[in-house]
């Protein structure tokens, strides 16, 4: 429930900070403040990693771990406190004090969507595919490749389909140069 509220609260801080921007700036920005990396970085900032207890191994504690407890809280506070106060924190608290919207603008965060609208802009047939597991258990890695035009131009390796996705996007576009 708390990335619900989390991205409910941001999407309507952005929609009201930059009214004549259009939706695709909007989910960009909001995508930007609640991703996985974001959340885990913005935990340990507020020291919640310190907090959190697992009966797993502590070699193999998920990398989400730290955003999932963050989540968590905010869906606690909703619980006890309600939507407005949830809200009020989340904005005074969290990205009043926490991000850097400017910086935020600036920054490029999916290679993916922008290899994908370039290839779609050029007419080019551009695929992701998983091409290799590797490992087992919590030690499964997965092998992304990104193929332009039947082309294999890069491949990544990460614990999740989606991160070696993103790290295999990011390495296409520097060798295409975008």
């Amino acid at each position: 429930m708390g990335d619900a509220i989390l991205s409910a609260v941001i999407a309507d801080y952005l929609f009201k900070k930059f009214p004549y921007k259009n939706e695709g700036f909007l989910t960009e920005m909001r995508s930007k403040i609640v991703s996985r990396n974001s959340l885990n970085k913005l935990s340990l900032k507020l020291g919640l990693e310190k907090l959190i207890v697992s009966d797993a191994d502590q070699q193999y504690k998920p990398k989400s771990a730290g955003g999932d407890a963050f989540e968590a809280l905010i869906g606690a506070i909703y619980l006890d406190r309600g939507y407005y106060f949830t809200k009020q924190t989340i904005v005074k608290r969290i990205l009043n004090l926490h991000f850097d919207l400017d910086d935020l603008i600036d920054s490029e965060i999916s290679y993916k969507s922008r290899i994908i609208e370039w290839a779609q802009k050029e007419k080019r047939d551009l695929n992701f595919q998983m091409v290799e597991e590797i490992g087992e258990k919590q030690e499964k890695q997965f092998k992304v490749a990104v193929i332009l035009d039947g082309k294999i131009i890069a491949e990544c390796i990460d614990y999740s389909i989606k991160g070696a996705e993103k790290l295999a996007a990011e390495k296409a576009t520097q060798e295409l140069d975008l």
